[in-house]
């Protein structure tokens, strides 16, 4: 015998809570994140974010994907952008035939400095989730798999 369907108010309230524990979950870990970074690395989440995207792209990226892949506003990843280079750790790429954009890929260096980054950040991943054995995380993230991925909302 099947358990009886939620009635629609009550399967509503469950999913508002169930994002609410999401919400204050994902708000702790990054939060932890974030001071980890700024105390070990004197970085910052969109700096690791702009990293991580130009990493998995190691021909680079004009600014507008870059921008579009990390769903902030282009003067936001200017700016970011602006540091990193500063630091050595970006360059930036005239692209032939179209004077106006710019590719941007990691140096060496910042290939170097954010392979040290990622490999703390998931240690304190790791950490912060220590109550979830290998068979719940897979299973939450086989039933976060059904959520919709995009909204279409930016």
């Amino acid at each position: 015998m099947t358990a009886p369907l939620p009635k629609p108010e009550t399967l509503s309230k469950e999913r508002l809570r169930l994002w609410l524990r999401m919400l204050r979950v994902t708000r702790q870990v990054e939060a932890a994140l974030r001071e980890k970074l700024r105390l070990e690395f004197d970085s910052t989440l969109p700096r690791f974010d702009v990293m991580a995207a130009l990493l998995r792209e190691r021909e680079g990226l004009k600014m507008n994907e870059l921008s579009r892949r990390l769903r902030v506003s282009n003067g936001n990843v200017t700016g970011i952008v602006d540091r990193l280079a500063d630091d050595g750790l970006v360059e930036r790429i005239a692209i032939e035939g179209d004077r106006r954009a710019t590719r941007v890929r990691l140096t060496p260096a910042g290939c170097d400095a954010f392979t040290v980054m990622a490999q703390a950040h998931e240690s304190w991943v790791n950490e912060l989730l220590d109550g979830v054995d290998a068979e719940d995380a897979h299973h939450i993230g086989e039933l976060l798999h059904r959520l919709p991925a995009d909204t279409g909302a930016r």
